[in-house]
């Protein structure tokens, strides 16, 4: 998106760790005279990890330094955390970057709607009026049948949010700790959404019982495939390896049997 916009991305690594997050200085290292947005998500995909008031407090101390520094905040994950976290967002934890910050939300995840497509966001005027002229000379609006869908769901009882959260949380329990009997591979506990992205260090350079060499975490991915018809999807892609990343918004059952045939491989792996 920052190259379609004729910017130039800058990526600042959350490594495995630190839990997938950056830290203050890492930010400050990365800010330049030329710097336009941060882009934060928090809870992340494809970690799952989530920044506390403290840690966010750190980091918008940064920005407070650097006035020249919007930020877009996607909060996409917003409902989906698992106490003892507590989602903050960082307009709410410093009050003078209102005005230069954009958050993002959507009813895709909290309320499972993603075919319907609607996100929204909230920002200064100038900015969102910026957005919209670019938004209708592009894709021009969505649809009003989505966005009735949007208001009801937004608008209508939310006693299904706290349910699918208690059973998101669940199932990570499930795929933390049965990835972690894995030999060789190391999984961190997401604070939120529904992905985990753990690490295969151990496993690079290891080999199939039918010889095919383990040299990346894309490898990895092919070579589950083809022996236990697990499909993940390898980190390279995210940008952050060797990891690979499995979403548990699956039933219960399939995320047990996904994690015993992961075992199986790497147990197999010589």
């Amino acid at each position: 998106m920052v190259a379609l916009a004729g910017g130039t991305p800058v990526v600042v690594e959350g490594r495995l760790e630190q839990r997938f997050k950056i830290t203050p200085a890492d930010l400050a290292a990365a800010i330049t005279p030329r710097t336009k947005w941060l882009i934060f998500n928090s809870p992340s995909n494809p970690s799952g990890a989530g920044y506390s008031r403290d840690e966010l407090k750190a980091l918008t101390d940064v920005l407070v330094a650097h006035p020249h520094v919007w930020v877009m905040t996607d909060d996409m994950y917003e409902h989906i955390v698992f106490p003892p976290f507590v989602f903050a967002t960082p307009a709410e934890v410093e009050p003078r970057l209102h005005e230069r910050t954009l958050t993002v939300n959507g009813v895709s995840k909290a309320y499972a709607m993603t075919g319907w497509r609607i996100g929204y966001a909230a920002g200064p005027l100038p900015l969102i009026k910026a957005m919209t002229a670019i938004q209708s000379q592009s894709t021009s609006n969505a649809c009003s049948v989505s966005q009735w869908a949007a208001v009801e769901a937004l608008n209508g009882p939310q006693d299904y949010i706290a349910e699918a959260a208690q059973a998101f949380r669940r199932r990570r329990d499930l795929v933390v700790a049965g990835l972690n009997e894995c030999p060789g591979i190391e999984c961190p506990e997401p604070e939120g959404a529904f992905y985990v992205y753990p690490s295969i260090a151990g496993l690079i350079g290891r080999a199939t019982p039918d010889g095919r060499r383990i040299g990346s975490d894309e490898d990895f991915a092919a070579a589950l495939l083809a022996s236990e018809g697990v499909a993940v999807v390898f980190g390279a892609a995210f940008g952050l390896g060797p990891n690979f990343r499995i979403s548990y918004a699956a039933a219960d059952a399939v995320l047990a049997e996904a994690v015993a045939r992961i075992r199986r491989f790497a147990q197999r792996l010589a």
